[in-house]
């Protein structure tokens, strides 16, 4: 569970940074440069932690991959509509099941 959590903070972070520049087309390519950098410092705190807390705890890399994954989508989906203010079509939500289905594969016969 921490790792989750960890990711999801993570992608908040990263989202901002690779993203919420998208919002200031005002700001030059440069300032969004080192901008996103400094966001992405912060999301790099919280994805390393959990990533080797959950590969630690027994996940493979494979499924922290596929788990970070289904999060990014996740946190895009919302980020897209509160933000950028783009509606949620279908593909997204096919985007959306493919992950899942890969997540199912994924973790399939583990214990």
């Amino acid at each position: 569970m921490t790792t989750v959590v960890l990711l999801v903070i993570s992608n908040i972070f990263m989202t901002l940074a690779w993203y919420g520049h998208l919002k200031f087309p005002q700001m030059t390519i440069v300032a969004a440069v080192f901008v996103g950098w400094g966001i992405a410092l912060i999301e790099y705190s919280f994805a390393v932690p959990a990533n080797r807390i959950g590969y630690a705890s027994g996940m493979t890399g494979g499924q922290l991959k596929i788990t970070q994954e289904v999060i990014t989508l996740a946190v895009f989906a919302i980020f897209a509509v509160v933000v950028l203010k783009e509606p949620i079509g279908w593909r997204y939500v096919g985007a959306f099941a493919c992950l899942m289905g890969a997540a199912a594969f994924m973790f399939a016969g583990r214990t």
